[in-house]
């Protein structure tokens, strides 16, 4: 138990350390990912990106081992029906503000799951931005969580809610 404790907390100060080492104004709040049930071969992870720099910057790319495609999507209203697509180029994070990933909206999609989203797992993926370059998460994996609940509790304030780009 010592040993799996020990090399958790390794890891999250060797996930801090990577974002700290690029200098990286983004910051990445609520993280999660899904997946439909144990047989899904797709996935998704939602978060909360906060930009705390003076210039905006681009999520261009996110790139995991634990699918055989990542790409950026979002949903869009065709012929009343909602169908992902994915977003070249990405999704801006605004200078002094951010850009939420959620259900039925933009988010990280995982296509050829390598292995099943099990509850409590975690899940590396790197995010590439334009600005910011390379940021490396761990992403605890949340099948119970329901749509559109974002945990909000984290200890800084985003300044007007209204800068938050839904």
């Amino acid at each position: 138990m010592f040993k799996k404790t020990v090399f958790a907390g390794l890891m999250a100060s060797a996930v801090f350390a990577s974002a700290a080492t690029a200098e990286s104004n983004i910051e990445i709040h609520d993280a999660y990912a899904r997946a439909s049930g144990m047989s899904a071969v797709a996935g998704a992870a939602f978060m909360m990106i906060h930009n705390a720099g003076d210039q905006d910057d681009q999520l261009i790319d996110a790139r995991s081992d634990v699918s055989a495609r990542v790409e950026l999507h979002t949903h869009i209203m065709e012929d009343g029906i909602a169908k992902m697509r994915r977003v070249e180029g990405g999704f801006t994070i605004p200078a002094g503000g951010g850009h939420i990933l959620e259900r039925g909206a933009d988010h990280v999609m995982f296509m050829g799951l390598t292995q099943p989203f099990e509850q409590g797992a975690e899940i590396p993926v790197t995010l590439v931005f334009e600005h910011a370059g390379e940021i490396e998460i761990m992403i605890p994996v949340d099948l119970e969580r329901t749509a559109g609940e974002m945990n909000h509790d984290h200890d800084h304030d985003h300044g007007d809610a209204g800068s938050m780009n839904h």
